[in-house]
């Protein structure tokens, strides 16, 4: 990917609104042409599709036309079955959106956009059709034709006009988290710093790297990236998650050799640091590296004090930061240079990378698609029970808005300022039919009389301050201009509408309020048990677990902790920061290498062992991990040592160590031959 000059940040911004409301007035102007019954549909769904990055747009343009088909379609065999029913019609629309809504919550990807579309735009298209279900297909038609016109020219201006791709953005990121990496990396091996220091840049990387991932999945979709930086870039995100659990278990095993380092180890230490530091690195220079390391691994035998063993497990670990570090800077120059990264012969592989899994929370989805639900269906009856002709917009702002914002720990502040701000946008709309547009006689006066105000809005779209303000300005001051071939504006229809609007948001942001009143603390705690109840698992399965899916589930859950850092207890910072609940499933994994070249007894001792620790993980929130559970992990040790030279020995000894290590950070060192354990107390 080669480097090119930026615009500054501000003329980028003026671009991409120039080019949004060129869209925009491109989209109107055909819905003009082809005489479609509301074309404001079409303009408005520019502003609401348009994204600064290209692949952005195209991602969610992609999704927006398969969701406006789905939920086109669904308007089209609901309304008319249950018309006749309006009690029972409200009940199917809002199960509908909550469903949708439901699985949008589950996905967590550009297609999660889909599923939204799906659920509310049956609202905004069957809810007004409920007077006059004659014209529903004609009215979901229309809906189609005009969203998919407005994301089209939404698409083409995108891509065709100054497009900024969604690569150089995420190679930038990349390459920041990185250099941060490098820093870390050294503070860890020369014991700089400070614990403090280390565990805060630990979390901002982990959340900085959930960032990235999100920026990424937009890659697929963009048409401006070179082919070799887009798997240049995911190649080089898949080496630069695994530094996270290898830096943290790198610094466990320092901690516990305690300052006790032979002079040959440490000069290896410093040798490592200069290298991580160098702007580039040698591939001779890794060599030696890993030359140095192989010579001062110590073997390890039945008799092994646990200083050598330490001292084995911590020189594979660097063995690990070389390989993975000199990978990344390959991938990097690689990547820079437009190169095809596939041909790199990389030092580092692991048996299946890091599969894009994604953690899933049902119950806080269900509970967001009840809120949405319940929303929904008190709007429907306020509208029914007062008999107000346009109410029919209360229940659609009540689905729209409850759906926009139902991924965020609260989404009550949100909607208010949506709210807020979508009155300001009414005032603006009001000014614009009333006292300006009746001057307006052709096209060319509309647009320069749009033109200072769309393009503000614009502008606040592209500042990621200010996104929602210009979104909620942009979108929805372009439908409720509800532009059309002739002026036809009524005062009284105008302030109906815009009362039931203010309805439905007012609704969304009290029923939220009620039904989505756990905040941050809450779903911290539910992803720090969900993560222990993932390593029992992983536990009783022997570690016969996909161990790419384990990886990418256990960072994207690590990525959310770390966004909520200060909604999370002291006593359990810990084991967020350590990465510990990772670096122990880890081990656990790489443990069924060795499952087959070991001796009964030992599978024995392995298996008692791994059995304390599942029991041990599913109480760890109302418990601290029980000391019995560190005896069986010694007892196992003790057998693993046992063994005869061979892989499978070796492999053993790393898993039970870093379980060890990561699970009694404080414990005391391993003795040679402990007592049996005792069983553990419920």
């Amino acid at each position: 990917m080669s480097q090119s000059t930026h615009l500054p940040v501000r003329a980028a911004d003026l671009v991409f609104s120039l080019k949004t409301f060129a869209a925009a007035m491109l989209a109107l102007v055909i819905a003009l042409w082809l005489d479609l019954p509301r074309p404001y549909w079409a303009m408005a769904t520019v502003y609401i599709t348009s994204q600064p990055l290209a692949g952005a747009t195209s991602s969610k343009a992609l999704y927006r036309v398969l969701g406006t088909l789905i939920g086109a379609v669904a308007s089209v065999a609901i309304v008319p079955t249950f018309v006749n029913s309006p009690e029972l019609l409200s009940l199917v629309i809002a199960l509908w959106v909550g469903g949708c809504l439901y699985l949008s919550l589950l996905d967590r990807t550009p297609r999660s956009y889909l599923f939204m579309l799906s659920g509310y735009t049956l609202a905004l298209v069957g809810f007004p059709a409920v007077t006059d279900p004659g014209s529903i297909f004609d009215t979901a038609v229309a809906r189609f034709e005009e969203i998919t016109l407005g994301i089209i020219c939404a698409t083409l201006v995108s891509t065709l006009v100054l497009p900024r791709s969604v690569a150089p953005v995420v190679g930038a990121k990349v390459y920041a988290w990185l250099a941060d990496a490098r820093r870390l990396s050294r503070d860890i091996l020369l014991g700089g710093g400070g614990e403090l220091r280390d565990q805060e840049q630990r979390l901002r990387l982990a959340a900085e790297a959930l960032d990235i991932d999100t920026l990424a999945s937009h890659l697929a979709f963009d048409r401006v990236a070179d082919h070799h930086a887009v798997r240049g870039l995911r190649a080089l995100r898949l080496h630069m998650l695994l530094l996270l659990p290898l830096l943290g278990s790198i610094r466990d095993r320092l901690t516990a050799l305690d300052g006790h380092l032979s002079p040959p180890l440490q000069d290896l230490l410093q040798r490592l640091a200069n290298w991580l530091s160098a702007p580039t690195g040698e591939r001779e220079a890794a060599d030696e590296l890993r030359a140095v390391v192989a010579e001062l691994r110590p073997p390890l035998h039945a008799d092994a004090s646990w200083h050598e063993i330490m001292t084995a497990n911590l020189l594979i670990r660097l063995r690990e930061l070389v390989d993975i570090s000199e990978d990344c800077r390959a991938l990097g120059a690689a990547i820079a240079a437009d190169e095809d990264t596939s041909q790199l012969q990389l030092a580092f592989r692991t048996e299946q990378g890091i599969a894009p899994a994604r953690h899933r929370d049902h119950t806080l989805a269900l509970w967001s698609a009840a809120g949405v639900i319940i929303a929904i269906l008190v709007c429907c009856a306020f509208w029914i029970g007062t008999g107000w002709v346009d109410g029919a917009s209360a229940p659609m702002m009540a689905a729209v808005a409850c759906s926009f914002f139902a991924s965020q720990d609260d989404p009550a502040p949100s909607i208010q300022n949506f709210a807020l701000w979508s009155l300001v946008a009414i005032i603006i709309v009001a000014i614009y039919l009333f006292g300006i547009l009746p001057a307006i006689s052709t096209i060319e006066m509309l647009i320069v009389a749009l033109a200072p105000t769309f393009i503000l809005f614009g502008v606040l779209i592209a500042r990621p301050t200010t996104t929602p303000i210009g979104m909620a300005l942009g979108a929805n001051g372009a439908t409720l201009l509800a532009l059309q071939s002739t002026y036809n504006a009524d005062f009284e229809s105008f302030a109906n509408s815009s009362a039931a609007f203010m309805v439905g948001m007012v609704a969304a942001i009290v029923l939220t309020r009620l039904m989505r009143s756990a905040r941050a603390e809450w779903i911290a705690h539910r992803l720090l048990q969900t993560s222990w109840i993932t390593l029992a698992e992983t536990a009783e399965r022997r570690g016969n677990n996909d161990r790419a899916t384990f990886v990418g589930i256990m960072l994207d859950r690590l990525g959310l902790l770390a966004q909520r850092i200060t909604a999370i207890p002291e006593a359990e910072r810990r084991d967020l920061d350590s990465l510990r609940q990772l670096r122990v499933g880890l081990n656990i994994i790489d443990l069924r290498r060795a499952r087959h070249g070991l001796s009964s007894p030992t599978l024995r001792a392995i298996d008692a062992m791994l059995d304390q620790l599942a029991s041990a993980c599913r109480e760890c929130a109302a418990a601290p991990i029980p000391t019995t559970l560190l005896s069986a992990i010694d007892a196992a040790l003790a057998k693993a040592l046992d063994e005869p030279a061979a892989p499978a020995k070796e492999d053993a000894l790393i898993g039970l160590v870093g379980i060890r290590t990561g699970l009694f950070p404080d414990g005391p060192p391993y003795h040679m031959r402990p007592l049996e354990p005792r069983s553990l107390v419920a």
